[in-house]
């Protein structure tokens, strides 16, 4: 009896911890992951197609979205394995397994942890712009980015913490900062959503998470993951080339790459039909 109350009480913690959601209908499970500096709602375009035909679960990493800030473990969420370690105990409380993951940006790399560790997990993975290094490495290897330069970003967060989000949020939506008012299109209301995003979370909690994100190097782990995984990559992003997309493809032992006719590095907000559809083609080839 006192194991079954402990049980419920870590399940009813986590639950409230990763502000998890679960709504749909099906047979099988998604699980929506979000990128850096962001939160579950960013889904909100591609699940009411979703939760048609599937289970989904929706969630914040700690320190992000909705979660509970008061469980951030400074020493945990340093690296990506704490974010990956936030999965593992989500699946494991809902005793899930087999499920269809879906990582946005650095969930990719997140979720290629998790099936690393815990293969039974997932059964499938899609990747929406993902990189597993943001560093220009050598001249097989082209991240984006120069270490001094990502040094330079994050240095902005401590000193201008909003000129930070002014900056990376046109980046990351590819699309300029407009000003609020009627005339607005709704790629102007995406990057002022994303700037929302980004400076609504306390520095304590995303300076970490962003070190983690645009300083790790996770190339190492693609040979080891066999999976079948779709990457979807923008025509058209700043954050991650095409190149990246390509190698990314080549170092995973079954994955399937499609380029998605557009700009910035969050397809699942500026295309998410197209991304609805490579989805569902990718399922269906690997029933």
């Amino acid at each position: 009896m006192l194991k079954t109350l402990q049980t419920e009480h870590l399940s009813a913690d986590i639950m409230l911890r990763n502000n998890i959601k679960l709504v749909g209908k099906g047979e099988k499970t998604i699980i929506l992951a979000h990128g850096f500096g962001c939160n579950q709602n960013m889904w909100r375009f591609m699940l009411p197609f979703l939760e048609k035909t599937h289970k989904i679960l929706l969630f914040d990493y700690v320190g992000s979205g909705n979660s509970d800030f008061s469980a951030y473990e400074k020493n945990r969420y340093q690296q990506l394995e704490g974010y990956a370690l936030d999965i593992i105990e989500i699946c494991d409380t809902l005793e899930l397994k087999d499920a269809i993951f879906v990582g946005h940006s650095v969930s990719s790399t997140i979720g290629w942890i998790v099936a690393k560790q815990r293969p039974e997990l997932f059964s499938k993975l899609v990747a929406v712009c993902p990189s597993p290094c943001f560093l220009n490495i050598d001249e097989e290897y082209q991240g984006g980015f120069e270490r001094q330069d990502l040094e330079n970003l994050i240095q902005l967060m401590d000193k201008d913490y909003i000129g930070w989000g002014n900056y990376l949020a046109p980046i990351v939506m590819g699309n300029d900062l407009s000003p609020i008012g009627p005339g607005m299109s709704e790629n102007d209301a995406l990057v002022h959503e994303l700037l929302s995003s980004f400076c609504s979370t306390d520095v304590t909690y995303s300076k970490p998470f962003a070190q983690a994100t645009f300083f790790s190097d996770y190339r190492s782990l693609l040979p080891s993951i066999s999976h079948p995984c779709l990457i979807l990559q923008s025509s058209n992003d700043t954050l991650v080339a095409k190149s990246v997309g390509e190698y990314t493809q080549k170092k995973l032992k079954n994955a399937k790459l499609e380029v998605i006719e557009g700009n910035g590095h969050c397809l699942h907000m500026t295309h998410p039909q197209h991304v609805l559809n490579a989805m569902d083609t990718f399922l269906q080839e690997n029933e």
